[in-house]
């Protein structure tokens, strides 16, 4: 009895399933290497694009000031203002709004020959916003300037439908794999048979990021909204096939035939 088997690898894994009733045993310790079938092998190539529909803010409030205490007094002050502007902004969910670095070191003059003094501290303070409506990016960058805040750090857009789109670009790619290796088999007078082995690598980007916008931006906040361009985001998949062939002597049965669908 003919025994098919079939390998699918995704994300560094392997399944090997073998046909209802294929023998485990079929190759003897001693008996001589059968040649594998022959087979067609092909690949493909599949890209979905998907509109982002989240993204992430990173805010940033930084102060100055003689000694360490005072600096880390006044972005308390103005952190705690910038986090009310952006729940204003409709950020209220406990998720939304995460310290995502606190940090105060001193500066330093530095004068050759002379050993470097500090004139004062630096405590800086960046908050992450997580926009859950796209379109509100721009209102919570907004917000966050005219609560204090000196520096948007970066604008990261992502998608949550991301693996739905992962999945479309793998189907893709098996079939345009599907169709050479079936123009292959009748330009060789061959007929296409079903797959052996599917092997796929998807690629998947990070979120999306913005350029950095400028302290200067915040002058500008109150008389112009900020406007993005999300963009789309571009999911790839690319698959390696072995497909089984049927020659001219064989009478292709229902397990054995394969239509590209």
């Amino acid at each position: 009895m003919r025994s098919l088997s079939f390998a699918a690898s995704l994300g560094g894994a392997a399944v090997i399933l073998l046909a209802p009733g294929a023998p485990l045993d079929a190759q003897q310790p001693g008996m001589p290497m059968m040649p594998p079938p022959p087979a067609l092998v092909s690949s493909g190539h599949g890209e979905t694009r998907i509109a982002p529909d989240r993204a992430t803010v990173i805010v940033a409030v930084e102060t100055r000031a003689a000694t360490a205490a005072a600096a880390g007094a006044e972005n308390a002050r103005i952190s705690k203002a910038t986090m009310a502007a952006l729940r204003a902004a409709g950020l209220t969910e406990k998720d939304q709004l995460t310290t995502a670095g606190y940090s105060v070191t001193p500066e330093f003059r530095y004068v050759p020959n002379e050993t470097p003094k500090i004139t004062g501290y630096v405590a800086r303070n960046t908050i992450r916003a997580e926009v859950r409506r796209i379109d509100d990016t721009g209102k919570v960058i907004d917000a966050a300037l005219r609560g204090g805040a000196t520096t948007i750090a970066g604008v990261q857009f992502t998608a949550s439908k991301v693996d739905d789109a992962r999945r479309s670009s793998i189907a893709l790619a098996v079939g345009q794999a599907c169709r050479d290796a079936d123009a292959m088999a009748r330009a060789a007078g061959v007929r296409l048979a079903r797959p052996i082995e599917l092997t796929t690598n998807t690629m998947v980007p990070g979120p999306r990021p913005m350029a950095d916008f400028a302290m200067a931006r915040a002058a500008k906040a109150e008389q112009e909204p900020t406007q993005l361009d999300p963009g789309e985001i571009i999911v790839t998949a690319d698959v390696m096939a072995r497909w089984g062939m049927l020659t001219g002597g064989q009478s292709p049965t229902q397990a054995d035939a394969y239509s590209c669908q």
